[in-house]
């Protein structure tokens, strides 16, 4: 009876699952393999399997003959700015939302609902004619304000419903003992959300870095993040896929280390709260 059923399950499960993990990685690794391998070999037989054919010369010049560097800074400048603006931005209204009832509450709530539904492309000319009359295009500040325009309101829908989860009682308690609002959420309410805000805050990092459209419309001079940087590394008459893929590996480095290194945080925050009841 155990054979039969191993093999059904190795049919029906686990088969199927590493089909859909490989089709889904191979790109990945296709990138990667590319840019491992130098631009006359890619041009002369395609991508080098082995790793005897391996090199780092890509990226030797992707650091020395581009300003990638530089370009990366301009995205962590403009991915942690928006964080904080859209964090500090997010959680107190989400608090208000949680904790109030006031005259139009739920139509406000639509709206940020409403506003995901449109596309970026839309805000586009709006956001570009106020801040060329407020002297802030093409720099960081003007393009943390735009991303922050798309984070927020899914950021407001996250913490809100987080938030709600957390008895009212403690605020109540907080502030019976002597807390002001600002202090019991400060010192009851947001400890109880760290899982929930710094989910929220990869949130909104990945989709600041991976931003393309804001980048290369509100900006792309001055100020040059990465996915406008690789864009750019595509040639007129020809693309040299090796420097390309290269590119698109470091850009992708640091959201998805940050993504591992704060996902351990994320998993040990949520076990204390359960420890701690």
């Amino acid at each position: 009876m155990n054979k039969p059923s191993t093999l059904w399950r190795i049919l029906i499960t686990d088969l199927p699952v590493t089909i859909i993990v490989l089709f889904a990685m191979a790109p990945f690794a296709w990138i990667i393999l590319t840019s491992l391998t130098p631009t006359d070999v890619l041009s002369a037989t395609g991508v080098s399997i082995s790793p005897v054919g391996w090199s780092l010369d890509n990226y030797l010049r992707l650091f020395r003959q581009t300003s990638f560097l530089g370009n990366m800074l301009d995205s962590l400048i403009i991915a942690g700015g928006t964080v904080i603006i859209g964090l500090a931005v997010s959680v107190t209204a989400a608090y208000a939302f949680s904790r109030f009832r006031f005259p139009g509450r739920k139509l406000v709530m639509l709206q940020f609902l409403l506003i995901n539904m449109f596309p970026v492309v839309l805000l586009i000319l709006p956001l570009f004619m106020l801040m060329r009359k407020a002297g802030i295009l093409d720099t960081h500040f003007g393009l943390i304000l735009a991303n922050a325009t798309v984070a927020i309101p899914f950021a407001v829908w996250m913490l809100t419903s987080y938030i709600a989860a957390i008895p009212k009682s403690l605020d109540e308690a907080a502030m019976i003992d002597g807390c002001s609002r600002l202090t019991a959420l400060r010192r009851v309410v947001l400890p109880l959300t760290m899982p929930g805000i710094i989910s929220t805050g990869i949130y909104i990092f990945i989709t600041a870095w991976n931003e393309y459209l804001y980048a290369l419309t509100l900006g792309g001079r001055n100020v040059r993040p990465v996915t406008v940087a690789i864009q750019t590394l595509i040639g007129e008459y020809q693309i040299e896929w090796g420097l390309l893929s290269a590119g698109a590996v470091v850009g992708a480095m640091p959201a998805t280390l940050l993504f591992l290194i704060v996902q351990r945080r994320l998993i040990g925050g949520l076990t204390q709260g359960a420890v701690k009841g």
